[in-house]
């Protein structure tokens, strides 16, 4: 019989640093030295250990994922989108890992019915008649172990394609322009890019965002086709450590946007889009705790600029400026602010205006009809509505500043994503495309809820929850997967997911915690779960926990807390607050070594982050405040659930060193802690690239949640 397999042993290097009277000792974080070969040893050592732990659940893992691909359908279209004189669509085929970006030419301009292409043509015929292939995302990956395309543009003429692609993982993309006629690439290649470009209005300029050391998007510069890039124009520069920058065009066309922004306060800039020489001009100067956003509007006969802001209330207001340099007393009110109901975007089209906003916990997607002879240019005011309770419903992509219907996308905990077209003549909706699940799926088998546990301050914390109707046939108590993020003002809405059924279907519930800090019910929802509120964010997550078990929906031993990001912070620090409310934990890129990073402002996303979590260096309380509930600070000997904590090796928003300092430390002073780290060597933030590679990493987790579930062989 052989040996049980021994986690891999670590050495312990000592750093003692002092901070507002506090003597504070790491020994783990000399594994922050990613090109140390210790350092790589080890994390290939934790993987192999991991691998050794959890080989009883190989063929578990490879039935999940063939569930998953077998419910999928592989060979798919996406239903096209018309930009100008093309529709545009995407292509997927059976055996790729990628698929293909295409478009055909419309041949009506008056008809903005989407065409049908052909389900089944085969990978080597066209979907559409005239079909042009515009990018083919498999041939691009050849060679690389990861690939993820930033962004693609069309030239205003259609003739050129620019597009990004990243091959390592770390969010630094590489812009080509592809001629679309020829099929060959100009000489233009940019690096160091994040995300795409954004045209200007005539197709021999772009604009791009650039980062600085700390990973902070900071430069807007203006690229001329057929020169250097060491030759390009910088038009914006912001030196505020606190703000991100980012470039987009108006869907009118008129204008380029740059937008500067800090957690609390922005501040935006426009250029006339047609100019290859313009410079930026300054709507509104940033005022300290005011947000807004700027969009170009025709109203009654008149260009305007839509101002989104908070200035009148936290929920925000929707006014209307003009299209000038404008001080807040010149912003005219549309929809004025409304405690109830959070405004989050507007998109400004010929005829009409659609405003995203949430109420009562659920987005939803309003339209302002506009006509220049009535009050205010708005004809009318009406909401798009669905019969699901737990409907998330958000406008879809509606590209065309002339298009006369309004794209729009459902999806709920049971119902697979469906995309619609809005009538605004006749308020009829169109379903277009529902996503197949194949094998017989039945969004009838299963039942949502919506659920409300109450926090430890009294307040009321909804959950979404999905289970099969025959798993609670005799009302006993059923596994239970529960997810949290509450960070960033990020809304975790009800959405359906293929690779859940492999929970459902097992016998298992899954259920969404909508806790504070997150932005579901509105912009006090999440000033109330950040900074001084931030242990709200803790609370309501457990609070959770134990209304699902003392409403018998579960029981703690088959309680199983996932989050990533700031939600793997979450689930690590109420391992630590409530380890016996949880059977098993799943920690994903956790931010959980939160006290040292945001100490160390040369770090990625630090500075900017300090209206978030706030600054340990200059603030005591601050210091105190992090201290008191960051995972890696507060690990003791504590019953701690089994705990899987995954990473990536090229993660540049949360460093692979948080989770493999937190599993050492967990191992060191909780030495009954069943802990495992896997460790991604060719991936970014959001994990591996590639479907396959995706159904084969998400099976690994569902496996081994299933296993602390006690399901695994269900």
């Amino acid at each position: 019989m052989s040996a049980a397999p021994q986690p891999p042993r670590i050495e312990r290097r000592p750093v003692v640093t002092h901070h507002h009277g506090h003597e504070r000792t790491d020994d783990y974080e000399w594994l922050r030295a990613k090109d140390d070969p210790a350092v790589m040893a080890h994390l290939e050592a934790e993987n192999d250990y991991t691998q050794a732990r959890t080989a009883h659940l190989a063929e578990l893992r490879q039935a999940i994922f063939e569930e998953i691909k077998g419910r999928t359908l592989e060979t798919d279209l996406s239903v096209p989108t018309r930009v100008r004189g093309y529709w545009y669509y995407g292509r997927s085929f059976e055996g790729r890992q990628y698929g293909a970006s295409c478009r055909t030419p419309v041949t009506d301009p008056d008809d903005w019915t989407p065409p049908r292409p052909a389900e089944d043509a085969r990978p080597d015929q066209p979907a559409l008649p005239g079909e042009e292939v515009l990018l083919d995302l498999d041939a691009l990956a050849e060679g690389h172990e990861f690939f993820s395309l930033g962004g693609s543009s069309v030239s205003p003429d259609d003739r050129l394609l620019a597009y990004a692609v990243d091959v390592v993982g770390d969010e630094r993309y590489t812009v080509r322009v592809k001629d679309l006629a020829t099929g060959e690439h100009l000489a233009d290649e940019l690096t160091g890019v994040l995300g795409g470009v954004t045209w200007g209005g005539t197709p021999d300029h772009f604009y791009y965002t650039t980062i600085d050391e700390s990973w902070r998007p900071d430069k807007v510069w203006r690229h001329r086709l057929g020169t250097a890039q060491g030759d390009d124009e910088l038009v914006f520069h912001e030196p505020d450590a606190r703000y991100f920058v980012g470039v987009g065009r108006t869907r009118s066309r008129r204008y380029v946007m740059i937008a500067a922004s800090s957690k609390t306060t922005s501040e935006y800039h426009y250029l006339d889009a047609a100019d290859a020489g313009a410079s930026p001009v300054c709507f509104a100067t940033r005022e300290d705790g005011v947000e807004y956003s700027l969009e170009h509007a025709r109203i009654a006969g008149e260009d305007r600029f839509l101002v989104l802001h908070n200035a009148s209330g936290p929920e925000f207001e929707l006014a209307t400026a003009p299209t000038e340099p404008t001080a807040r007393d010149g912003w005219g009110p549309l929809l004025p602010h409304d405690p109830g109901v959070r405004l989050e975007d507007v998109d400004a089209y010929a005829t009409h205006l659609v405003v995203s906003q949430r109420s009562g916990g659920l987005p939803q997607v309003r339209i302002l009809v506009l006509g220049d002879d009535a009050p205010a240019g708005v004809a009318d005011d009406r909401l798009v509505e669905f019969p699901s309770e737990l409907a998330t419903v958000g406008a879809g992509s509606n590209p065309s500043f002339e298009q006369p219907t309004v794209r729009v996308g459902m999806t709920s905990m049971a119902e697979p994503s469906s995309v619609h077209d809005y009538d605004l003549r006749t308020g009829e909706l169109t379903l277009l495309k529902r996503a197949p699940v194949l094998g017989g799926y039945d969004a009838s088998d299963y039942e949502e809820h919506r659920l409300w546990a109450k926090a430890p301050d009294g307040v009321r914390v909804p959950i979404s929850l999905v289970v099969r109707r025959d798993a609670r046939a005799s009302g006993d108590p059923v596994p239970l997967h529960l997810y949290g993020y509450g960070a960033y003002e990020t809304s975790i809405d009800p959405y359906f997911a293929v690779g859940r059924l492999s929970l459902l279907d097992r016998g298992a519930a899954f259920a969404i915690a909508h806790v504070r800090g997150g932005g579901e019910m509105g912009r006090n929802w999440y000033d109330d779960g950040k900074l001084e509120h931030k242990q709200h964010t803790f609370d309501d997550f457990i609070a959770c926990a134990r209304h699902l078990v003392e409403t018998g929906w579960t029981t703690p031993d088959v309680l199983v807390a996932e989050g990533a990001s700031a939600g793997g912070l979450l689930v690590g620090a109420v391992a630590n607050q409530a380890p016996e409310a949880f059977g098993g934990i799943v920690a994903g890129v956790p931010f959980v070594d939160a006290l040292t990073t945001m100490l160390d402002a040369s770090l990625p996303l630090t500075v900017p982050e300090y209206d978030e979590w706030g600054n340990p260096s200059d603030d005591p309380e601050a210091y105190a405040r992090i201290a008191g509930y960051a995972p890696y600070e507060n690990v003791a000997d504590l019953p701690y659930p089994p705990i899987l904590a995954e990473t990536s090796l090229n993660d540049t928003r949360v460093l692979y060193v948080e989770p493999a300092k937190w599993v050492a430390r967990l191992r060191e002073r909780a030495p009954r802690a069943d802990v495992l780290l896997r460790t991604e060597m060719a991936a970014g933030h959001g994990g591996v690239s590639g479907r396959y590679r995706a159904w084969h990493d998400r099976a690994f987790t569902l496996a081994w949640i299933l296993d602390r579930m006690g399901l695994a062989s269900a």
